[in-house]
């Protein structure tokens, strides 16, 4: 059963679903539109995987979605640190990486402490 509580994670990775649509939008504005696409998509697929988490019907399948949004943060902070690095891409804002780098690390959090319990 859902728990409609307020969730830090849910919170945060929902802020930085729309901060990846902004990002993103930047990118088609230069026709980056395969890698635009890939930071929309991973972007967004870490909330929605976290989201999906707060319905799970057992522990591991809790702790496998969360897994899923953890993968999914690990490809963005790839497409996004291509971006930082390419002379020809956009740079995203350092506030968006940092933002990732928390999501990762509560993530990883969260599966080592479900694992224990």
């Amino acid at each position: 059963m859902r728990n409609d509580k307020e969730n830090i994670i849910v919170n945060k990775t929902f802020d930085f679903a729309l901060n990846s649509i902004e990002f993103s939008e930047g990118l088609y504005k230069i026709n980056k539109f395969s890698l635009a696409n890939q930071i929309f998509k991973s972007g967004t697929s870490i909330g929605a995987n976290v989201r999906d988490a707060q319905n799970a019907e057992s522990k591991a399948d809790f702790i496998h979605k969360i897994k899923i949004a953890a993968k999914e943060a690990d490809e963005t902070e790839y497409w996004l640190l291509l971006c930082l690095k390419s002379p020809h891409l956009n740079s995203p804002e350092e506030k968006l990486l940092l933002d990732l780098k928390e999501i990762i690390l509560i993530l990883s959090k969260i599966i080592s402490t479900s694992k224990i319990k």
